[in-house]
């Protein structure tokens, strides 16, 4: 991403009805067996996520009317349970939920702030595969983070983007919506013809009947809820069987290696209709989406193999949100911006996409990595050595406000040391190991987490084991002393 507590459970009631925030809905016998936790322990979102199961996969049907703002939508939700289950919980906020079971069974419903409490008619065995379908509707909301931005459903001049970092994909469906819980998705959105509704992954159909149009996404590769989207608006978009094509950047500083790509991937791109109309952005746009084949060579040169079944690019209005974001396969810009803006968000692809925090507290390696991208590309492509971003860097103060592992609060989570204070302990890495190891470590560390979860832990021991290094004072120093190193 490039931007510069919940009410305790209540007891769960037998009645029948719909519900909003804190309303009951029809029950089921109560069951002895434990409930799954209501959250995480996430270090800035304690309540963010549900304990007791592990989401294998989301089915989101969902029909939005621009004119009202009205969504409609049915979760289907297949998941595991890693324990004993009476009762487990969503994170949704918002909208009204109108029926909701288990396995094909009515299930208790209670809502509480933003948890959605189910208690199945049976209870829940460890090991069991369980599907729960959710029907809700009503007008999704925009949440406003701690630092003040909006994310969630964005909605405005007849569009709609959804955003989820950190928490807005609970807006718009129910889930497990903390990024240890990554899943595959199948996401159908129903708008009116002449619209485009676009989404994450592979579009496997589009079909207009009776004035509105059914768009059929499927993600097959495990996702964190965060990085689902839908882009609702009049888009123009393009549809390649490949992303490959121009030859990308050389690795000017020493990466040396074979990537081990497997070749092109689909992409499919969407730009807003008055972006691509207008001709102060136009050629923005274009430039931008003419630069994605050969990012994407540069990127698996550097980072090793692609690790999505496609990618592209979604350019929306500009003021339609207030910061990029790097969701999976497809980011979203609020309009055209910099190429290194597009560099920082597709090598997000690799590092916060497919390798995802453990928990918010390592936001870093996402968006450090993201940054230093950006100093890799501007030494292949614009003469600008990576000492030179690194320099700039260190001398920023704004940099030193905290060390980037612990920042002290979610609202300081996309403050600068996160991102160049991130940056630059990876340029120290390099200096410590040297080039040929250092670029050796950074295509293993994405092959080696390739769709799961790591976090700074497992970074500095992955780091350590592969370089034969004790990195310890750079550890102490860099990523989590709260004093600036001197640079040498």
């Amino acid at each position: 991403m490039l931007r510069r507590p919940t009410t305790p459970l209540l007891l769960l009631l037998v009645l029948t009805g719909c519900t909003g925030d804190g309303a009951p809905v029809s029950g089921a016998p109560v069951s002895g067996a434990p409930a799954g936790a209501d959250g995480l322990g996430d270090p800035y979102f304690p309540r963010l996520g549900n304990g007791g199961y592990d989401v294998r996969h989301y089915g989101l049907t969902l029909d939005y009317t621009p004119a009202t703002g009205r969504l409609s939508g049915t979760a289907e939700i297949t998941a595991r349970a890693t324990q004993d289950l009476g009762s487990f919980r969503l994170d949704f906020a918002g909208m009204t939920v109108d029926s909701a079971t288990v396995d094909g069974t009515e299930a208790a419903v209670h809502r509480a702030g933003t948890e959605l409490t189910l208690r199945p008619r049976e209870s829940l065995g460890r090991g069991d595969t369980f599907r729960t379908v959710v029907r809700y509707s009503g007008v999704p909301r925009r949440i406003t983070d701690p630092d003040g931005s909006e994310e969630g459903w964005l909605r405005s001049d007849g569009r709609a983007v959804a955003l989820g970092e950190p928490t807005g994909s609970m807006a718009w469906f129910p889930g497990n919506h903390h990024p240890s819980d990554k899943a595959s998705y199948d996401i159908r959105i129903t708008v009116p013809a002449g619209l485009k509704a676009i989404s994450n992954g592979e579009l496997r159909s589009e079909r207009t009947k009776a004035g509105r149009t059914a768009f059929v996404w499927h993600a097959p590769e495990p996702m964190a809820s965060y990085l689902a989207t839908v882009a609702i608006g009049p888009y123009k978009t393009r549809e390649t069987k490949g992303a490959g094509g121009a030859e990308g950047a050389g690795r000017a500083e020493g990466a040396g290696g074979a990537s081990g790509a497997k070749g092109a991937v689909p992409s499919y791109t969407a730009v807003d209709q008055a972006v691509a109309d207008d001709p102060a952005t136009a050629d923005d746009s274009a430039k931008l989406l003419a630069a994605i084949p050969g990012i994407m060579k540069w990127g698996e040169k550097n980072f090793g193999a692609y690790p999505f079944s496609s990618t592209g690019l979604i350019i929306g209005r500009p003021g339609q949100a207030g910061y990029a974001l790097e969701t999976q396969t497809r980011p979203f810009l609020p309009g055209p911006t910099d190429t290194g803006t597009l560099v920082h968000e597709l090598a997000h692809q690799w590092f916060g996409d497919s390798v995802t925090p453990k928990s918010w507290r390592d936001m870093w390696l996402s968006e450090g990595f993201a940054t230093y991208a950006e100093w890799l590309w501007l030494a292949d492509t614009g003469d600008v050595p990576v000492l030179d971003s690194f320099a700039q860097a260190y001398g920023d103060e704004a940099n030193w406000a905290f060390p980037p592992a612990v920042p002290p609060s979610a609202a300081d989570l996309s403050e600068p040391p996160v991102y160049g204070r991130g940056a630059m302990v990876l340029q120290r890495v390099r200096e410590a190991v040297g080039d040929a190891a250092f670029f050796r470590i950074v295509r293993g560390w994405a092959r080696t987490h390739r769709h799961g979860n790591a976090d700074t832990a497992d970074f500095t021991a992955y780091v350590e084991r592969q370089s034969g290094k004790d990195l310890g004072a750079l550890w102490k120093a860099w990523l989590y002393g709260q004093d600036k190193p001197p640079r040498d």
